[in-house]
């Protein structure tokens, strides 16, 4: 009796200093319907949402309340397209060789900071040196702050491909890169390195199935991969469950991969209307990345910021993305938001909000592009993406109605991510 009486003691004085946070929001945004409610309390317990009430309600004296009736409240925001451990500048060529693998990881903290602070709290990483992989277990494990990443680790391409880590390197460095480097020249190949990513920990498989920008290679958008090479990596990936997504400028590179089961085509800069015609049959996914054309562009212009190579690519495919993406939305390609931040500094990834809105998509649309869409395809749609009860407590405030000033989103004031608060 004794024993039972101080457990009850211990569950009872426990309660009582379970600590409630109430979120008083002045604006809410049900991204589901796309209609703002007026004056609701979110209450979080641990690190979900425990209920949705209406008016500004209370707790205990023990539970903490925070004022954000001046803001409008929507959930976190999920990026489908960053490359969390680097950052396009004048210098990255040169860094694949004086930067140690603890350089890229001291660095992509700042980084994974950087991309939470902008109220992104959920992202998929599409290739890096596999440091991501490391940089998701130290976020997940509270040692670092960041987004709740999903990770390609190193990206899949073939040899002299828009992926190929050696492209532009001396020729005593080349060497024979192969499946475990993320190389691959047939289907067998392509088999082994999509079991390789999921032995090395990634979440999910991008291939490069185009030539690229930024590669240290001549073409931006040649096809790079057979149709038989893609069926391989689909099948593997689809075995292993894990979402599948290609890079792609050129059109024949597109068509192949959508055909091959691809789920995300990444940027689509040439896109054909027949393309977009096969992504509608097929459910393929356009993930638009304008932020990152918009950038290329501009920094082609300033002389020695990229390698000659590539200046003529990035003038070239830079002004097209946002022209194909409003093709591409007018004519009903499923769309998901995506920016390729890593191209362009960390942090501005809500710019991409703006650049849709511009390009003809209402700015709701957008809005679910980054929720409601992304969390479905990362199959978490029953945890994010939505601010419901027992959803997880990924919660961000701006300024502004973002229905009515879409580039409030690029200043986000209050960051919550899995119930703990990282900006107020």
């Amino acid at each position: 009796m004794k024993r039972i009486s101080f457990l009850v003691i211990f569950l009872t004085i426990f309660a009582l200093n379970a600590q409630e946070t109430y979120l008083h929001c002045g604006k809410v945004l049900d991204v589901s319907s796309g209609k703002i409610r007026s004056e609701k309390t979110i209450v979080i317990s641990g690190n979900k949402i425990k209920s949705v009430l209406d008016g500004y309600q209370t707790g205990s004296e023990n539970d903490k309340s925070i004022d954000l009736k001046n803001k409008t409240v929507l959930p976190g925001l999920i990026d489908l397209h960053v490359h969390i451990e680097s950052e396009s500048n004048s210098r990255s060529y040169i860094a694949k060789y004086t930067d140690n693998e603890a350089d890229v990881a001291f660095q992509s903290t700042v980084y994974a900071k950087r991309t939470l602070m902008a109220g992104f709290t959920t992202v998929r990483d599409l290739g890096g040196t596999g440091v991501n992989i490391s940089l998701r277990k130290a976020i997940d494990g509270g040692k670092v702050d960041g987004p709740r990443i999903f990770t390609a680790g190193k990206i899949i391409s073939s040899t002299g491909g828009h992926g190929d880590p050696t492209n532009g390197g001396r020729a005593d460095l080349i060497g024979d890169p192969g499946p475990k480097e993320g190389v691959v020249n047939s289907p067998e190949e392509a088999r082994k390195a999509v079991r390789q990513r999921y032995k090395n920990g990634a979440d999910v498989i991008k291939i490069t199935a185009t030539g690229g920008v930024l590669s240290v290679a001549k073409n931006g958008s040649n096809s790079q991969f057979t149709t038989q090479e893609i069926e391989a990596v689909v099948s593997t990936a689809k075995d292993y469950g894990m979402l599948t997504a290609a890079h792609a400028h050129g059109d024949e590179g597109m068509q192949r991969a959508v055909k091959a089961g691809i789920k995300t085509i990444e940027h689509g800069t040439f896109m054909s209307e027949q393309t977009m015609d096969l992504m509608k049959q097929y459910k393929s996914y356009m993930v638009p990345t304008i932020s990152a054309g918009k950038y290329v562009a501009e920094k082609a212009k300033i002389k020695g910021f990229y390698p000659e190579i590539i200046v003529p690519k990035a003038l070239e495919v830079g002004p097209q993305l946002q022209g194909t993406f409003q093709k591409a939305y007018k004519r009903g390609v499923p769309i998901a938001f995506g920016t390729d931040a890593g191209v362009f500094p960390h942090g501005e990834n809500g710019k991409e909000f703006g650049y849709m809105v511009e390009a003809g998509m209402p700015a709701i649309e957008a809005i679910q592009s980054a929720t409601l869409t992304n969390a479905d395809l990362l199959n978490v749609s029953e945890e994010l993406g939505q601010l419901k009860e027992g959803f997880l407590a990924d919660i961000i405030a701006v300024e502004d109605n973002p229905l009515q000033n879409i580039k409030t989103l690029e200043k986000v004031v209050f960051v919550m991510k899995d119930g703990l608060v990282y900006k107020e």
